[in-house]
């Protein structure tokens, strides 16, 4: 019993030191391994049950042991001898138990662990990821602010062509308007001139008749 108790604290032991320490792959192998007995948590309670009973049987046994000796007076080097073996089995089962408590904690909390490192994985993935789209809509705003900027520069030389083409509109209209009364006052002259004309051909034409007159 003392020699089994042995063999399982050292593999409880030897199990606790690969979840602390991590050696290669063996960490992910014990895990997987301790996965595997979690799932037939029966057994393990059960095992774990027997277990107790036993140390409190030899509790017990020891609690009988010291009382018959305390009668007594002294203890007989065969209660002595049973009394050291309990203490020395119910010592072995109580740590045997601890380090089961132990691993079982160790076990769950490395699982999540696990879970958080992976989550935190993805998390950080999802971060990049948002920082990438980020950098890019940043990049488009600076050149869609380009685009407007150039935009702008453009319709502002367009509205200063536009008012320039508007004033040579104007003083082209102011133009065409003083040449048309220019050309108004000319045909005025014209016809002024043209009365005139015909006064001088009336007044000739009364002097030649006159001429004629005298003549004959």
């Amino acid at each position: 019993m003392i020699q089994l108790l042995f063999m399982v604290l050292c593999l409880e032991g030897m199990v606790a030191f690969l979840l602390m320490v991590k050696i290669g792959p063996l960490r992910e192998l014990v895990m997987k391994c301790l996965d595997q007995v979690k799932m037939r948590k029966g057994t393990v309670l059960t095992i774990a049950g027997t277990i107790a009973a036993i140390l409190f049987s030899n509790f017990i046994s020891i609690i009988k042991i010291q009382n018959k000796g305390a009668k007594i007076g002294t203890m007989t080097p065969m209660d002595q001898v049973l009394w050291r073996t309990n203490l020395l089995e119910a010592t072995l089962m109580g740590f045997s138990l601890f380090l089961g408590f132990l691993i079982d904690r160790m076990h769950h909390y490395l699982r999540k662990l696990i879970v958080l490192r992976s989550s935190a994985g993805s998390s950080k993935k999802e971060f990049e990821r948002l920082e990438k789209e980020k950098l890019q809509l940043k990049e488009k705003a600076d050149k869609a602010a380009e685009e407007v900027k150039l935009s702008q520069k453009q319709l502002s030389s367009l509205t200063e062509t536009l008012k320039k083409v508007k004033l040579e509109s104007e003083e082209k209209d102011k133009r065409v308007e003083t040449a048309e009364a220019h050309v108004a006052a000319l045909q005025k002259q014209a016809a002024d001139l043209l009365l005139e004309y015909d006064r001088l051909l009336e007044d000739n034409q009364n002097l030649q008749n006159q001429a004629h007159g005298y003549r004959s």
